[in-house]
């Protein structure tokens, strides 16, 4: 295990092999011991200095066990480029039957509860994200507020849309997640595909 070390004793950086992407976010919330967890990718960015200051804000004033909010895609090449509006809406149970998720890298949530929900399945390699964003929202047992604003910015070249057969595995890790619910089955499927599109018209 390699530790890096910063000035501030806040930051840990540990660089070692593993089992893959959810292995180690499983390791990183082990680790944990503030109180929030949220997580920021290779890609990712936050698009400016008052995400963090915003999201503390809103997770100690309102009362509630977690926030998410609003995500866009950005060229790899130009993170100016917005490629892709990912805007999400307050939550609705209905809405699951749909396709409907929020941005998972947009989801802070109460340490505590990433324990009580069991964290990532990591026997998926790329859906584990959807399957812990059902398992929570399925539940009526946590309090989960959408800010209106854009927390994170993810540059196009992620896991699961870096090629066709990219594409394809995602899709096929999310039916057997969706299988694992009470939705629409393959209908879900397709409504949660069909709802990408005009995310990448609003870009």
């Amino acid at each position: 295990m390699k530790i890096q070390q910063f000035n501030d004793p806040r930051i840990k950086v540990i660089s070692e092999k593993d089992d893959g992407l959810y292995y180690a976010l499983n390791k990183g919330i082990s680790m944990a011991t503030g109180d929030v967890v949220g997580f920021i990718h290779s890609d990712d960015f936050f698009p400016d200095v008052n995400v963090l200051e915003n999201l503390y804000k809103s997770l100690h004033s309102e009362q509630v066990d977690g926030v998410y909010a609003n995500l866009k895609y950005v060229s790899q090449s130009d993170s100016n480029k917005v490629v892709r509006d990912w805007k999400s809406k307050p939550f609705k149970s209905e809405n699951l039957k749909y396709g409907w998720m929020p941005p998972h890298p947009t989801l802070f949530l109460k340490r505590d509860f990433y324990n009580t929900l069991g964290g990532f399945n990591t026997n998926f390699r790329i859906a584990a994200d959807y399957d812990f964003i059902l398992r929570l929202f399925s539940s009526n047992k946590f309090q989960i507020k959408y800010l209106n604003i854009y927390t994170t910015h993810m540059r196009v070249d992620g896991a699961s849309n870096k090629s066709l057969k990219s594409i394809f595995k995602k899709s096929s890790e999310d039916y057997k997640v969706i299988s694992q619910y009470s939705l629409l089955g393959f209908f879900t499927l397709v409504f949660k595909n069909l709802r990408k599109i005009p995310q990448a018209f609003s870009a």
